[in-house]
């Protein structure tokens, strides 16, 4: 599908690529898949010399010529892998020439203004139960199934709360494993459960950036080393708020 006729056209292909590039970015998608997306689309539509430099808060993008170089900032991220699944149909579409120019961007668009996280409520009752479960997983008995459940799933309440009013993750991510480390000591000071370091363990589970891990160890391996150490850094962040958190619980007995 060769469809670069002139500035204008070159300018909405540039649009069409930074457009899935950014999504790709803001829902979890790897930097090398990110540009390896762009490149596809920009070729399919007839622009064979581009470059791209992404890192986790920016895109640049360029053409060959004497096109200008455009940049895209992303300031927001979060983890939609369905998203990231639907760009990459569409750019499998695009590559097979099923696609044209303004479609794409039609679609593109509705894909980045939809909103398909699940409901809270699901959220919360799925890291309730994955904190249980984690908590069994790591060789907890079944008597702190259930602490470790309404521990995690309180504390991923207080996440959600603190993440909407305080603007800073590290905050949030910090409050929240301390209300499970006061909550994990209250069921083991009740009596209700009985091993603090299992249970703790389970709930502070779907806090922890795993995604973020793999994707910067992937990054490195792929050679993306501005990309891969900034999201190793940004991991290494919540693991320190998360630690902290529970380190002040344990400060107090």
């Amino acid at each position: 599908m060769e469809q670069a006729s002139g500035p204008g056209q070159t300018y909405k292909i540039v649009d069409v690529c930074l457009l899935a590039g950014k999504i790709m970015l803001q829902n979890g998608g790897e930097t090398y898949r990110v540009e390896d997306t762009m490149t596809r689309i920009a070729a399919s539509y007839g622009l064979h010399h581009t470059h791209s430099f992404v890192t986790p808060t920016g895109i640049i993008f360029s053409v060959d010529g004497s096109d200008p170089t455009k940049l895209v900032r992303i300031s927001t991220r979060s983890t939609d892998l369905h998203k990231v699944t639907l760009v990459n149909g569409l750019s499998r579409k695009i590559s097979n020439g099923e696609l044209d120019l303004q479609e794409a961007h039609r679609l593109l668009l509705k894909v980045d203004r939809a909103n398909l996280a699940y409901p809270v409520a699901i959220q919360i009752a799925a890291a309730a139960v994955s904190s249980g479960c984690f908590t069994i997983m790591f060789n907890g008995g079944w008597p702190d199934f259930l602490p470790a459940v309404v521990t995690g799933g309180l504390g991923f309440i207080g996440f959600l709360i603190f993440h909407r009013y305080v603007l800073i993750k590290f905050v949030a991510e910090f409050l929240a494993s301390f209300i499970i480390g006061m909550l994990a000591s209250l069921f083991i000071w009740t009596g209700l459960g009985q091993e603090l370091d299992k249970i703790i363990i389970g709930s502070v589970m779907p806090l922890v950036p795993g995604l973020l891990i793999t994707n910067a160890v992937r990054d490195l391996m792929a050679g993306h080393l501005v990309s891969g150490l900034s999201k190793g850094a940004e991991a290494f962040l919540t693991a320190f708020a998360i630690g902290a958190g529970i380190a002040v619980v344990f400060s107090f007995y």
